[in-house]
């Protein structure tokens, strides 16, 4: 059984495309959908109920943020494995059942991503390695079009082979649900952003592996619900970043992250 989560705030169009392709494009074993819509007010519930009566519901009267949201649903999960999906997403033919049986294929996987592209058919890079002090000064200072190293080599994404990385992003990200059992859910303190890293953090350090599966295509449109409040979603994430780095290194590498964002802005 796989279980897709997908958490919505306005984004009834899109996330009706996003069910309409599941749909289309469905795997080759029993699934189910649950969507957790973040107080929305642009008819997003009613949508769902009248088009997709199969989809389960769950309808919060403020918006929890996106970790907490995920982790509703996952605590309803009845799935092996456990999808979490962005509703600005539509699924190619056969990639949910590319990303399934990765899985199957490769115990020492914990999770996995798929090919992301842009509406354009472009490659979105989705994989970067684990956040460091230096990474994020390397990143912020945009030295990587130098000499690749907060992201991975451009050579990396020329392949058709699966490949190793440290984390994927939260647009597409399949999961074991023994996984989550064992590392827990996604961390609540992130109300949105980086909840997916801390996450990849904690399987990896559990002995996992993540890999980036070509073979599953996800086309998606990025930042359909932040963009409503950029501002705020732009202080939502490096607030969350901050907090990665004292929740995994501690109160002074926070206090030199802060440093180096200043010195960056």
């Amino acid at each position: 059984m796989l279980s897709i989560v997908i958490v919505s705030w306005n984004t009834a169009r899109l996330l009706e495309n996003c069910l309409v392709s599941i749909r289309t494009n469905p795997p080759n074993l029993a699934f189910e959908i649950w969507v957790v819509d973040n107080a929305s007010t642009d008819g997003s519930p009613l949508m769902m109920r009248e088009k997709f009566p199969e989809v389960k519901l769950v309808e919060n009267r403020e918006n929890v943020g996106f970790a907490r949201a995920n982790n509703q649903a996952i605590q309803r999960c009845t799935g092996k494995y456990i999808l979490l999906l962005n509703p600005d997403t539509v699924v190619a033919s056969g990639a949910l059942q590319a990303l399934v049986d990765f899985l199957d294929k490769h115990p020492e996987a914990g999770a996995v991503g798929a090919k992301i592209l842009n509406p354009d058919g472009s490659l979105q890079i989705s994989s970067h390695p684990r956040p460091t002090l230096s990474r994020e000064l390397w990143r912020l200072f945009h030295l990587d079009s130098f000499s690749p190293y907060a992201m991975y080599s451009p050579a990396k994404w020329e392949t058709n082979q699966p490949q190793e990385v440290d984390l994927v992003a939260g647009s597409c990200l399949l999961l074991r649900k023994e996984v989550l059992d064992h590392v827990g859910l996604l961390d609540e303190d992130y109300f949105i952003y980086t909840e997916e890293v801390d996450l990849c953090y904690r399987i990896q350090n559990a002995g996992w592996r993540i890999y980036w599966v070509p073979e599953a295509e996800v086309v998606h449109f990025g930042g359909q619900s932040t963009q409503q409040v950029p501002t705020e979603m732009f202080l939502h994430l490096y607030h969350s970043n901050i907090k990665y780095f004292r929740k995994h290194y501690g109160w002074l590498a926070a206090q030199i992250y802060k440093l180096i964002l200043r010195l960056a802005i």
